[in-house]
């Protein structure tokens, strides 16, 4: 696992205690986006309990990707499929799966927004995107 996917499990660990996470590509083939090149994403955010027992309930997926120079994320609950997604550019998002229409944010919903502010850190220590 590169360092850039391990950063990206340490703070899904943080951000969702007690649960652990395994990171990965969804596309085997995929690299890390790079420093402002444009380069797009899709992760898969594994869970397990501190029993070291997979959770698929609580698997995330993370788009990430740019438009422009601005850096955009989108975070999907995979085991939730009327779940509220998370669109995280300059500030987040919540949106119904269905409709697309913007949401309140979910009672649960600070970890995940949380989340995505320190992938976006990770993607741009200098707050550029």
């Amino acid at each position: 696992m590169t360092p850039w996917l391990v950063a990206v499990a340490k703070a899904a660990d943080l951000c969702f205690k007690p649960s652990r996470h395994g990171v990965r590509f969804s596309d085997p083939v995929a690299e890390p986006p790079g420093d402002g090149d444009g380069t797009d994403c899709c992760l898969l955010i594994e869970a397990r309990d501190p029993d070291g027992t997979r959770r698929p309930e609580n698997d995330l997926e993370l788009e990430i990707y740019r438009s422009g120079t601005e850096l955009n994320l989108m975070l999907t609950r995979l085991g939730e499929e009327q779940a509220p997604l998370l669109w995280q550019g300059s500030h987040p998002v919540w949106m119904e799966a269905v409709s697309g229409q913007r949401c309140d944010r979910p009672p649960d919903g600070a970890p995940h927004e949380a989340f995505c502010r320190r992938v976006r850190a990770l993607l741009d220590p200098q707050g550029l995107g």
